[in-house]
Formats: C-alpha cells, structure tokens, sequence
C-alpha cells in the first residue's frame, strides 16, 4: 500500500462531522489521547480500525485512505463526462461517469487526459449507413499499440477493446455519437468529435 491515513485527513474528517476527540474515540473504543496523537502526527491507527473509522465518517476505506472524498455530483449520468482509468500492470481499461477511487494491481489510478490526435495518431472515420467505422493509423505490436476505442453519445458509450496485432479499427452504431476516444499504450488518450470530421 502506498498511502495510509493521515492525522490531517481524521481531522479534517471529524471537524467536518462536528465531533469533539472524545465522541470519535468513544465511537472506536479508542482513548481521545490516541485520536490526539493521530491527528498530531505522533502515531498512525491500527489497520484493524481503518474499516470503523471509515463507518464513523460515512465514507468508503479508499476514500480514508486516499484522503479524497468522492463527490458524484454528475447525477444525470452525461456519458460525454466519461472518465478512463488504465492499470499500467495489467492494461485493464475502466470506464466511470463520474468522480471515483479506481485501483488495480494496488496501484491507485488517475483519470487519463484526453487531447486531440497528433501527427503520430491519425484517425479517420467513415460514416456507412447508421454506423462509424474508425481507423486509426498505428502500429499494432506487443510493445506500441492501440488498447480501445470507445464511442460516446450523452446517453450511451460503446467500447471496443483492441489487441496487439490485431487492427487499429472499430465500428460504432451513430446514435447521437459526439466523441470518440482512442488510447495509445505510450502516448495516452486522444479525443475527437466525429460530427466536425464529416
């Protein structure tokens, strides 16, 4: 793990939820001389008290952990506010609307920044009938290579995983598309609006 909870964040936690150190301490059967010290930075809680803590505040261990409360405010669900998380073990691709504590591998990911393809990152998309058919021109090796392409509409998002070796192209029914996102292995996540490439 590389992160533990601060004094900072119980603190801040328990000056939040109006609580003295003794009522947190009653609540954890803790002394409020400990709750002192954690907050002091002269001692870290137990490990075994991290899941109570948690339930104390009304917040998940991650969000403890993390120091980061979760806020999901994007309550209408807008697909087109999509955020990606891509683990740099193992390549698993995750997909949230809104604001999250993603990990894997143990490994606490941050939301990728999309921006517009450059010159190594060329995309073109043809529109056939009721569908976009996306080609990307890029390598496909085991070491340089084109990991998704997703689709995004305001209330739908479509996801291709793509393969080493494979080809760099996917297919997209329409239905109100206003973004497409590709990621490269090396270089991140790119974005286009394929309404403006017509």
């Amino acid at each position: 793990m590389n992160q533990y909870v601060t004094g900072t964040v119980i603190k801040e936690l328990r000056e939040k939820n109006n609580m003295t150190q003794l009522q947190l301490a009653e609540k954890l059967g803790v002394s409020d001389k400990s709750i002192s010290k954690w907050e002091c930075f002269r001692g870290y809680p137990d490990i075994s008290l991290l899941e109570s803590i948690a339930k104390v505040f009304k917040i998940s261990v991650t969000e403890l952990i993390s120091g980061n409360a979760i806020q999901n405010a994007n309550v209408s669900a807008n697909m087109l506010r999509s955020k990606f998380y891509v683990c740099p073990v193992c390549g698993n691709v995750i997909h949230s609307m809104g604001e999250a504590a993603i990990h894997c591998h143990g490994i606490q990911l941050m939301p990728l920044e999309a921006e517009a393809p450059d010159d190594h990152h060329m995309i073109s998309i043809e529109r056939i009938e009721d569908e976009y058919y996306v080609r990307i021109d890029h390598s496909m090796t085991k070491e340089h290579y084109i990991s998704f392409v997703a689709a995004a509409s305001s209330g739908d998002m479509q996801l291709v995983k793509l393969y080493p070796e494979g080809n760099a192209e996917a297919g997209f029914k329409i239905r109100g598309v206003k973004r497409i996102f590709f990621y490269c292995n090396r270089d991140g996540l790119f974005l286009i609006d394929p309404v403006k490439e017509q």
